[in-house]
């Protein structure tokens, strides 16, 4: 049996889909990211699969169990961490902690052992006894992926645990999940960072509540068709606008200072930069490259996939 099974879920607001039937599988112990940007249907999705939200339309099972006719007896066996977790600023570390495992009715003898793993991994122990609302934004999240945990879930669902929050604590979270999956447990985690969704080990590619691709992130950035070339070198603006104007070239996006161009397989590097010097380009350097996630989930909305 999957972790999770959903089946042309789908969740309409005044008429408008935010999820349009949406059919994936999560497996037992896996990490699944669900992966596009704002507006993708992320955040509804995970809602609906939590048991928080009716689906409109189709259903999922948790464990076996129909998110859409029998939500209450999801959610013993989940924690959903929303981008706004429920913390209690005016409680301290410890006591936000002991509120949670409350409850979720956890054995008053289990809680301390269940603490001090907590703390072992989070690195919470030495700040038990400071207010949430004083820690530091990763910190919070620590403490609220902690709360999330207490009841030692089935299935863990998080939606952007690392928004707004610095790249140290984002390493630390994703050690932590990663941890928690050897463990055995399944998590399914949103984001709209490309770099993340490559730590899964299968992703959901979602785009204005649509699924483009469904498939481990590697097998998902070898789907890109045509060649993919870097191109460094001049106003990178400039470049990409010249780009878009040569024959065979299908995207040219911008990378920081660099452009990637995706071409028709029978394009040859030395035809892109012959083209561009006809489009007064110049100086440029073009290499191969491999494409990354975010190549491919740009080609596939370009696609209309």
């Amino acid at each position: 049996m999957h972790a999770v099974s959903a089946r042309a879920l789908s969740r309409s607001f005044a008429g408008s889909a935010a999820v349009d039937a949406l059919t994936f599988d999560v497996e037992r112990g896996q990490l699944f990211g669900m992966v596009g940007p704002d507006g993708a249907g992320k955040t509804t999705t995970l809602r609906m699969l939590s048991g928080v939200l009716p689906p409109t339309a189709g259903d999922a099972q948790v464990l076996g169990v129909s998110v859409a006719r029998d939500p209450e007896r999801v959610k013993p066996h989940i924690a959903y961490m929303a981008q706004r977790f429920g913390l209690y600023q005016e409680l301290t570390v410890r006591e936000n902690i002991h509120f949670y495992a409350d409850l979720y009715r956890v054995p008053r003898g289990d809680i301390p052992a269940r603490m001090d793993r907590l703390h072992a991994f989070s690195g919470l122990g030495e700040f038990q006894h400071r207010l949430a609302g004083q820690l530091s934004g990763g910190m919070k999240q620590k403490l609220a992926l902690s709360c999330a945990l207490i009841h030692q879930p089935e299935v863990l669902l998080l939606d952007e645990p690392t928004f707004g929050v610095d790249p140290i604590s984002r390493r630390d979270l994703w050690l932590i999940l990663h941890q928690m999956v050897l463990d055995g447990m399944t998590v399914i985690v949103t984001t709209s960072y490309m770099d993340e969704a490559e730590r899964c080990d299968r992703i959901a590619l979602l785009h204005e509540g649509r699924l483009l691709a469904l498939d481990a992130p590697a097998t998902i950035q070898d789907m890109l068709a045509g060649r993919l070339y870097s191109v460094r070198g001049g106003n990178a603006r400039d470049v990409r606008n010249a780009l878009r104007q040569v024959p065979g070239v299908r995207h040219a996006t911008l990378f920081g200072d660099t452009v990637h161009a995706v071409t028709d397989d029978g394009t040859e590097r030395h035809a892109v930069q012959s083209a561009l010097a006809a489009w007064g380009v110049h100086d440029v350097m073009i290499e191969p490259a491999r494409p990354s996630l975010e190549d491919a989930f740009i080609a596939l909305v370009g696609n209309g996939s």
